[in-house]
């Protein structure tokens, strides 16, 4: 694919993204990563500032087929049509594999419930997951059943369209009715398995969040997220002084 830059001054992933479709910045930032983008004849990276008139010869690669055995597992699908569907994930299911837990997770549900009929974009076959939530966190999950629905969240992420909204009980009573966490939130500096609120190697983060009901020592919260952090909610309670309750991680 031959593309040529059109505007002075863009980063090259942020053009790439925004020039091919079902493309997400991310997903632009990898295929440079892998070497799939050259500027002018040469590798291109991330950040390169372009000139309008510059080619980009970009190769896309063909989708690679995840290593994960699908397992047999109740689903509660609470919505579907032929572009997605919703689970309710329970307390306790991990979402994707990863490093020390490699199976029984939703994706190797949705793999042996859904086979192939499941989103593949960014070179990897990825198993329709959009969004996650933690291991320990319940609550609905939108699975995108092909590239284009998978683009499209995606995109409703971004911009907002698409609310992620959670509830929590969090220790102490909270004075105020409502308020935002803007703290940007990267890998805590001396426990590498935790998050923290961080200015060092950390990504913007934004917690919207309002008081439903008081009991006592304990306050009854909705949080609305803008961001997408890892423990984000977790993280910011805690940073308010009102971690969740039961939380081992970030309790006080």
């Amino acid at each position: 694919m031959i593309l040529h830059a059109d505007l002075d001054g863009e980063r090259l992933d942020a053009f790439l993204a925004r020039a091919v479709e079902n493309l997400s910045r991310s997903g632009a930032q990898k295929l440079l990563e892998e070497g799939c983008v050259k500027r002018n004849g040469k590798p291109g990276k991330k950040n390169d500032k372009l000139n309008s008139g510059d080619e980009i010869s970009v190769t896309i690669p063909e989708p690679k087929p995840v290593d994960i055995v699908p397992t047999e597992m109740p689903l509660e699908i609470v919505y579907e049509d032929e572009d997605v569907l919703v689970i309710n994930k329970p307390k306790g299911l991990v979402v994707h594999p990863a490093a020390g837990h490699s199976d029984d997770t939703l994706v190797n549900g949705l793999l042996y419930a859904m086979g192939d009929n499941l989103s593949g974009i960014n070179g990897e076959l990825r198993p329709g997951i959009v969004h996650r939530i933690d291991k320990d966190t319940s609550g609905l999950l939108a699975v995108a059943k092909n590239d284009l629905s998978h683009a499209v969240l995606a995109s409703q992420l971004k911009d907002h369209t698409m609310a992620r909204t959670y509830e929590c009980i969090v220790c102490g009573g909270m004075k105020e009715d409502r308020g935002t966490v803007d703290a940007p939130i990267g890998r805590h500096p001396t426990d590498r398995k935790r998050m923290a609120v961080t200015h060092k190697n950390s990504r913007e983060a934004v917690t919207h969040w309002k008081v439903l009901a008081r009991y006592g020592q304990y306050t009854h919260v909705q949080c609305q997220l803008e961001t997408g952090r890892t423990h984000q909610i977790r993280v910011h309670m805690a940073h308010l002084g009102h971690p969740i309750a039961g939380d081992p991680v970030y309790g006080i």
